[in-house]
């Protein structure tokens, strides 16, 4: 697999980096998130808005506000 063309900010050691891309697959695997990327495949998904799951439910929200958090940016995420 490639890596991505973003360079992250996270300097890990080749240790740490392939436990990280393990818990990271397997969490992309949970059933959860199975879940919600059917729901998000059948729902559809439009160039202006994310989808954003809240509990049971799922919410269209707009790009700058999923993306942004809601206007406090970030920086501090």
């Amino acid at each position: 697999m490639k890596s991505s063309p973003i360079k992250l900010k996270q300097n890990l050691s080749p240790k740490a980096s392939a436990a990280k891309k393990k818990r990271d697959i397997e969490y992309a695997k949970s059933p959860v998130r199975k879940h919600r990327k059917a729901e998000n495949q059948r729902i559809g998904q439009r160039s202006d808005s994310d989808l954003h799951h809240t509990g049971s439910t799922v919410k269209r929200v707009s790009i700058n506000n999923n993306r942004g958090n809601y206007g406090r940016g970030t920086k501090n995420e």
